[in-house]
């Protein structure tokens, strides 16, 4: 009975402590601001960010609170309107960052994907511009005359560091490249847009095509090439079992390869060049191991042993390369993280199998030079290696 109570006990401290940590988390609605109220807010999906605002029908304008904690300590933050697209080219943004503890606000015109964040002038009116902190958070206010007098427009919001009294560029993977939504004022509803949907699914796409490809199908053909080849009568299954996975990847890594070089056209102003290059080198390694298969000599040819060194070195260095951009591609996306460890744990168990036939295929090898050297030896000794005698 007592281990039944002190079981309750525990089990209610839990319960209680979960929901004092669920009411601590931080939503728009926890926020308050001194002398402002505002009658309108949402919770915008990344970057710790959250929006406030009224909306005023009759003249198009609409007073907002943006709060946001920076990426890094003493970083800049910035929310936007986009008149012409939904993406940050074209956008005017609001940016607020910290100078001897006071909040200074700027206005700028992003016209580029390297922005000077200059402050100037934007393309509607703004006014009633300010700027304090609360903790680690950043918090602007202003008044927008809305473009067109709409109620529904394209935010963009960002978070990046300052260098000294200069804004530094932002990060150009994860969340910061999923800052963008639409927002209607009258039903406070922020939806995603299509085309950033589309291409945070074409990005998912690359990256399960490339780990599956170059990542785990190429390795697994080279491991059926060397192992299974040991063995007498696995030939000629070995073979084709190696060209139908090794194919298999080359197929799957085009089109992984393809899906990579539409994102880059669609991305001007985010360089993974990296990432890229090495993507580039693996198709075109790739490519030539395909060719390579049909300019393959017979294993009598005298030229069959070079083939074999550049077969070899080629397969190898393109596993190397795919492994590490399989891993640049992690950073780029940044998946959950069970997606990673997954990946890691194939790796894993890839390579304790390469561990296990590494040794077994030593033993079959060293049994049969074993075999071989004592049969030699009793035919130097007056037999024809087979137990006979030879006839004088």
């Amino acid at each position: 009975m007592a281990h039944s109570a002190t079981y309750r006990s525990l089990l209610l401290l839990c319960i209680v402590g979960s929901l004092i940590c669920a009411s601590s988390a931080q939503t728009c609605r926890s926020q308050n601001f001194a002398n402002k109220n505002f009658q309108t807010c949402v919770d915008l999906p990344v970057l710790n960010a959250f929006l406030h605002w009224t909306y005023f029908p009759s003249n198009g304008t609409v007073d907002i609170a943006y709060r946001a904690t920076p990426s890094v300590a003493g970083g800049w933050v910035a929310w936007a309107i986009n008149p012409t697209g939904t993406r940050m080219l074209g956008s005017q943004a609001i940016v607020g960052y910290l100078v001897s503890g006071t909040v200074n606000v700027i206005t700028t015109s992003v016209n580029s994907y390297t922005p000077s964040m200059q402050n100037g002038s934007l393309s509607f009116t703004v006014s009633n511009l300010a700027g304090e902190s609360s903790g680690n958070d950043i918090i602007l206010f202003a008044t927008l005359s809305l473009p067109s007098n709409s109620s529904t427009l394209n935010q963009v919001w960002q978070s990046g560091p300052m260098s000294g009294t200069t804004h530094s560029p932002h990060s150009t993977t994860g969340a910061n490249v999923q800052s963008m939504r639409t927002l209607d004022l009258l039903s406070g509803q922020s939806t995603s847009t299509g085309g950033g949907d589309s291409k945070t699914r074409r990005k998912n796409v690359h990256g399960i095509l490339n780990a599956v490809s170059w990542g785990i199908l190429m390795p697994t053909g080279v491991i059926i090439a060397r192992y299974m080849r040991v063995f007498k009568s696995a030939d000629p299954a070995w073979f084709y079992l190696h060209v139908t996975c090794q194919f298999s990847a080359y197929v799957v890594g085009v089109a992984g390869w393809g899906t990579g070089m539409k994102l880059g056209s669609e991305s001007p102003g985010i360089q993974q060049t990296f990432h890229r290059n090495i993507g580039i080198t693996l198709f075109c390694l790739g490519t030539l191991q395909v060719f390579a298969l049909f300019l393959r000599p017979q294993k009598d040819h005298k030229y069959r042993i070079y083939w074999n060194v550049y077969h070899h070195s080629v397969g190898y260095a393109a596993i190397i390369l795919s492994i590490i951009n399989v891993f640049k591609g992690f950073d780029i996306l940044k998946p959950e993280k069970k997606w990673k460890h997954a990946y890691i744990g194939i790796l894993i168990a890839l390579g304790a199998i390469v561990v296990v036939l590494e040794t077994f295929t030593w033993i079959v090898v060293l049994r049969r030079r074993s075999r071989s050297s004592e049969k030699s030896h009793h035919g130097a000794n007056g037999t024809n290696g087979y137990g006979a005698t030879p006839s004088v």
